[in-house]
């Protein structure tokens, strides 16, 4: 059972050297590679014109999704924005569906009627990206209440980024939290900017773990950046959280490698700042670097990384031929049923 951190706690959770498998670093290897090449495809695709509306890719933060992923239960609920496609993937949702959706074609997730800021899954446990900035936070604690309330031991793993957690409804959502001490993990995504507002230039204050210091949430910053040091923090916080302690934000400082959305030429960095962070922090750059120290063949990656290519090829070929939502869906799904 993992060890609850203290609520004092604000050192950022590093790269320490692990006995970890095989098997496990193969495993979280192929779900990042995944998400990934799934997002670069639909990059371009968006550039076809295949995609429209608004298209928010996750290249850079894959650790984050894949290492809070590695610590959910099935029953737990995942709940995040816009740049949603990632935590989909790592949720187990398949890709086919999520691209289909992506396209907005019948055989998406939500009937292509969510696109790609308004997907759902419930079989899977993720209730949605959100396009209101910061409203997904108050929906995650409102799942977190249903589970304290039915007490089932599930956890609530609520996403948001550092533009977010400005927000007011964010601090009334803690407020909320900890006054029934719901099992809910804030995960905060600092990926150091808010659109193109560099995270300095807008909060007081950017230490985000210590966001719920005055409510009594303990908090932690971890390196998002690295798959166990997420695995590791995100497992410390579950538990808290399942044991009836209450709210813990976790501060996963990452970064995106593409602009805010398609439309956004990222003018507001340099590429010297992009390419240090894509040199000297890259996520999967990091986990191959584990995979071969630890023995492991050229040619067994390198299968890994055709058979990633296929699956997302699968995908997209399913998402050109599905057939479009015919105009009676737009009255479906309205109200609930029962």
């Amino acid at each position: 059972m993992a060890r609850a951190a203290k609520a004092t706690d604000t050192g950022t959770t590093g790269s320490a050297k692990r006995n970890v498998s095989k098997d496990e670093l193969l495993k979280y290897y192929r779900e990042m590679v995944l998400i990934r090449r799934f997002e670069e495809r639909a990059g371009q695709l968006y550039g076809m014109g295949l995609i429209g509306g608004f298209c928010h890719l996750y290249i850079g933060q894959e650790a984050v999704a894949v290492g809070m992923e590695a610590a959910s239960i099935d029953g737990d609920q995942v709940i995040t924005g816009y740049r949603d496609h990632g935590h989909m993937l790592a949720a187990g949702m398949d890709p086919k569906a999520v691209m289909a959706e992506l396209t907005g074609r019948i055989g998406g997730s939500s009937k292509g009627k969510g696109g790609s800021m308004h997907m759902f899954d419930i079989e899977t446990g993720f209730f949605g990206g959100h396009g209101i900035v910061g409203a997904q936070v108050s929906l995650g604690t409102g799942l977190a209440f249903a589970d304290w309330y039915r007490n089932n031991g599930n956890v609530s793993f609520t996403y948001f980024g550092d533009g977010a957690a400005n927000q007011g409804q964010v601090y009334e959502s803690f407020n909320m939290a900890k006054l029934w001490n719901l099992p809910v993990v804030y995960v905060i995504e600092n990926n150091e900017y808010a659109m193109g507002t560099a995270l300095a230039r807008a909060s007081a204050t950017t230490n985000l773990s210590q966001r719920g210091a005055s409510f009594g949430i303990p908090g932690e910053t971890v390196d998002g950046m690295d798959v166990f040091a997420v695995k590791e923090a995100a497992e410390r916080a579950a538990e808290y959280a399942r044991s009836g302690k209450g709210p813990y934000i976790l501060e996963m400082k990452t970064y995106r490698y593409r602009g805010h959305s398609m439309s956004d030429p990222a003018k507001y960095r340099s590429k010297e700042e992009v390419d240090e962070v894509k040199t000297t922090r890259d996520p999967i750059d990091h986990i191959k670097t584990m995979l071969e120290q630890s023995g492991v063949e050229e040619a067994e990656i390198k299968a890994i990384d055709n058979e990633i290519k296929a699956i997302v090829m699968e995908a997209v070929e399913f998402a050109q031929t599905s057939p479009e939502p015919d105009p009676s869906e737009l009255y479906t799904d309205v109200y609930l049923e029962a």
